[in-house]
């Protein structure tokens, strides 16, 4: 899969030798190979640029259709035989650079309200900016000063709050984006380099299904290769962060300065208390809850609830929490 049309253009076709003038690195493989797109090694294709920077990678990279891979030399020998071979010590930002230059996000360019809006219906208060190609539903309303981006697909009977700013995303019906919220701004996402981090192109994107509803100064990033997306009907509260590549479910309640890294995956009804922080790569089962300032660093099972830092399930916390306080007492006696 390419990255999103509506939002990324995607430059001529590259032969080895321009990777390498790109990167950096020695072709130690060739090959007849153009690549058109980077992507994951796990969703490559002949036509694709992937990396492995990590031997815990070992196995996506022996399965991996790649035409071209990125490895650091120790790892030349397990590239599959059709791949061709670029050898770096730095090859996530190796790919990094090469993603930069083949798919550059649109810039924004405003289009007049009779190309973006749905009818006549769609209300534009003042100072708002609407993108080329980008498309309003009817009866949606967006508050003054605020900011729609190239491409942007917003449902029906919307309400955008003032300053906020949309980019690179889908938006279903009947969602209500609050003041200042940030939806689609690039995911934190940094590789080493000898001449300091390089950033790593976020090219997915942020999708809101049906009836969400976003809260003030709320931030959502778009994904790194796929999409962050929002479940049905999840309310979300005021200033909450939510990292690239999440997969939020349906009916979730999120409390306000909860904090959540990249790549979770939370179930359906699940709630957060506020200011809980959830640790990237962490999946919380269906009707879980996380107790409000809870620290999450490994998986929750669907129902249960969690308190603490680090979290437990909540009766463990509760009994530690009475030994501690007894054991207190007893000093003190």
């Amino acid at each position: 899969m390419m990255p999103d049309a509506r939002f990324f253009t995607t430059s001529a076709p590259l032969g080895l030798d321009d990777l390498a003038a790109l990167t950096g690195g020695e072709v130690v493989r060739r090959s007849e190979v153009a690549v058109t797109r980077v992507a994951p090694l796990a969703e490559a294709d002949a036509g694709s640029l992937a990396f492995m920077a990590d031997r815990k990678f070992a196995a996506a990279l022996s399965a991996s259709g790649a035409g071209v891979v990125i490895v650091p030399p120790s790892a030349v020998d397990a590239v599959p035989a059709g791949a061709a071979v670029i050898v770096s010590r730095e090859a996530q930002a190796a790919w990094a650079r090469v993603a930069a230059h083949l798919h550059r996000p649109i810039l924004l360019e405003a289009a007049g309200p009779s190309d973006v809006c749905e009818d006549d219906t769609v209300v534009l208060e003042p100072g708002v900016v609407v993108g080329i190609g980008a498309r309003i539903g009817r009866g949606s309303r967006i508050g003054a000063n605020t900011v729609i981006g190239p491409g942007v697909q917003i449902g029906r009977d919307c309400v955008i709050g003032s300053g906020a700013t949309i980019g690179f995303s889908l938006i279903g019906d009947r969602v209500k984006i609050y003041a200042g919220a940030r939806i689609g701004e690039a995911g934190f996402g940094a590789a080493g380099a000898a001449g300091g981090p390089v950033d790593i192109p976020q090219l997915g994107r942020v999708i809101l299904q049906d009836g969400v509803t976003i809260g003030a100064n709320t931030c959502i990033d778009r994904g790194a290769y796929g999409d962050t997306v929002v479940g049905e009907n999840t309310k979300i509260d005021n200033l909450v962060q939510i990292g690239h590549n999440c997969i939020i479910g349906r009916s979730c309640l999120i409390a306000a300065h909860t904090g959540i890294s990249g790549s979770v995956t939370v179930g359906d009804n699940v709630m957060f208390g506020g200011k809980a922080g959830i640790g990237d790569h962490i999946a919380i089962g269906e009707g879980a809850r996380v107790a409000a300032g809870a620290g999450v660093l490994a998986d929750i099972p669907a129902g249960e609830t969690w308190s603490g830092y680090p979290a437990k399930p909540i009766r463990q916390f509760l009994r530690e929490a009475v030994w501690l306080a007894r054991q207190v007492n007893r000093k003190k006696d």
